[in-house]
C-alpha cells in the first residue's frame, strides 16, 4: 500500500520559514516525479513545484518561484519543501503528490498525478 506523509505544517507569520516533509512507502521511489500542490481555503488545488523522479529538474509555479524550494532524497524516500519569505497568500493545506516516470513539468497537470499524501496545514498570518 503506497503512503504519503507530510509533516512540517503550521502557524507562522509574514516573512517567516517553513520547511515540509514528505515520506513515502509502498512504492519505488526514484521511479517517481514528486511534488507539492496546496488548496487555498475556498479555492481549487493548484499546482506548487515538481520535482523529477532522478532529482535533476524541477519546475516551479510562478507564485513561488525565488522562495521556495523543492528537493529529494531518494535514500530516505522524502522530498521535502523548503519555504522562505512565506505571505500570507501562501496559506493552504499542503499535499504531496507522486506521479510515475514523467518529468517535473509534466506534474504541473493535476489529473496526472498517481498517490496524494493526506495534506498538512500552512497558516501564515500578516
Amino acid at each position: 500500500q503506497v503512503q504519503l506523509v507530510e509533516s512540517g505544517g503550521g502557524l507562522v507569520q509574514a516573512g517567516d520559514s517553513l520547511r515540509l516533509s514528505c515520506s513515502a512507502s509502498g512504492l519505488t521511489f526514484n521511479s517517481y516525479a514528486m511534488g507539492w500542490f496546496r488548496q487555498p481555503p475556498g479555492k481549487e488545488r493548484e499546482f506548487v513545484v515538481a520535482i523529477s523522479w532522478r532529482g535533476g529538474s524541477t519546475y516551479y509555479a510562478d507564485s513561488v518561484k525565488g522562495r521556495f524550494t523543492i528537493s529529494r532524497d531518494n535514500a530516505k524516500k522524502t522530498v521535502y519543501l523548503q519555504m522562505n519569505s512565506l505571505k500570507p497568500e501562501d496559506t493552504a493545506v499542503y499535499y504531496c503528490a507522486a506521479a510515475f516516470h514523467v518529468t517535473a513539468q509534466v506534474m504541473t497537470n493535476i489529473a496526472g498525478i498517481d498517490y496524494w499524501g493526506q495534506g498538512t496545514q500552512v497558516t501564515v498570518s500578516s
